[in-house]
Formats: C-alpha cells, structure tokens, sequence
C-alpha cells in the first residue's frame, strides 16, 4: 500500500479545513477511504492469525470516522487530519484492549492496550496486577518488549488509587490510569512495501499486554 495520495490529501484539509474545500474534495476523499478500509482488511486477516478473535471484524466497524465531534470543543474545526483504526471485537467503540493504527504525515504511529477505561474495568486490572502481577511484568521486562515501546504509558494518578498502600511493591502499575503502549512510524515506513509486515510483527509483540488486560476484565 503507497499512502503518498492519502498524505496529500491529509495535508492538503490540514490546510484547507473547512466545509466548502471538503465538499469540493470529496471524491478524492473517497478514494483514500477505501483504500484505508482495504489495508485495515488485509492488517485484520494478518493480526488474525495471531488473536482469532479478530477474524470476523468488518473494516468499516473498526475504523473512526473523519468527522470531529465539535460540540464540547472550543477547537470548532471539523475534519480531522489524520485516519485511525482501533482494531478489537466490536471495533473502534470497543471496551476491549486491541490495536490501533493511526496514519498521518509526520506523526504515523501504532499502539496498543487500554485508554481511559471506565472505573469498573480499571478497578479489574487493578486487582489482578495486585493478585498476581508476575505476568504482567514478564511482559513489560522482557527485552523485545522494551526494545520496540519502552514501557506502559497513559496518565497516573498522583497518587496510591484508593484500597492501595503507598508503599505497595506495584504502585507505580496500579497509579495507571491508562496502559498503553505506542510506536512511532516514520514517513518513510509508512510508504515502504513492508509496511504490513512491519505492523504485525509489532502487534504481535502487543498481544501477551492486551490478553493480559483483557484477561483481567473476566
């Protein structure tokens, strides 16, 4: 997949964001979409023989729409100048721990795991990384892991969350309020021919944090 036209027209609404130039760009609009839907399918056959539960998502499901939702903004722009994906069962409205995919010029990048989860699923994760938390941090310490994302990001608490001691072996874990985990991507990666084998090797190296995470909210 060459995403170059995709580029162009990304840049040219980061430009031109309004509804008049949109309207006059449709088509070309159009065309970049579906080319999106068509590399998000061939990512979800790829991702699926690795986490089967992948294997029946519709593309059109898991990708987020371009259109900014405006009506608690002060930032009043309506189209957004990147296109993403969020990738697990029941797609970009999921509560699941998944892979998300986010295409824009200069700021391309995939990531995984969980953002702002509600408290209920949270409170979960919590309790499973202080039940046992020896999976978790086989994940996160092994080499590879912090080779391709460095550690768990997403915004902590300042302080212990409620029912949890300061001095608690996890603490820094469980002050998370997100677990996530991202990886850059390069102009240059984005339009190679590698692009989809890149991706999957990377995702796989996601999936033992999202069964984790997903795991948790059993």
């Amino acid at each position: 997949m060459d995403f170059k036209v995709t580029f162009k027209f990304l840049k040219d609404l980061k430009s031109n964001n309004n509804k008049e130039w949109f309207d006059k760009n449709k088509d070309r609009y159009l065309i970049i979409k579906k080319d999106f839907e068509d590399f998000i399918q061939e990512v979800i056959e790829g991702i699926s023989s690795f986490d089967k539960e992948l294997g029946s998502l519709d593309p059109k499901k898991a990708i987020f729409r371009i259109y900014r939702d405006v009506r608690f903004s002060k930032d009043k722009i309506p189209y957004k100048v990147h296109m993403g994906a969020y990738l697990a069962p029941g797609g970009s409205k999921s509560a699941k721990a998944g892979y998300y995919f986010h295409l824009e010029p200069g700021k391309s990048m995939m990531a995984g795991g969980l953002w702002m989860p509600e408290p209920e699923i949270l409170n979960s994760i919590r309790q499973a990384i202080d039940y046992d938390p020896k999976e978790l941090l086989k994940i996160i310490n092994a080499k590879s892991f912090k080779k391709t994302f460095g550690q768990i990001e997403g915004e902590k608490l300042s302080r212990p969350p409620k029912g949890f001691d300061a001095d608690h072996p996890q603490i820094e874990l469980l002050k998370h309020k997100s677990f996530t985990v991202m990886h850059a991507l390069s102009d240059a990666q984005i339009n190679s021919p590698n692009l989809k084998k890149d991706l999957l090797k990377i995702y796989k190296e996601m999936k033992p944090l999202n069964d984790f995470l997903n795991k948790s909210m059993e």
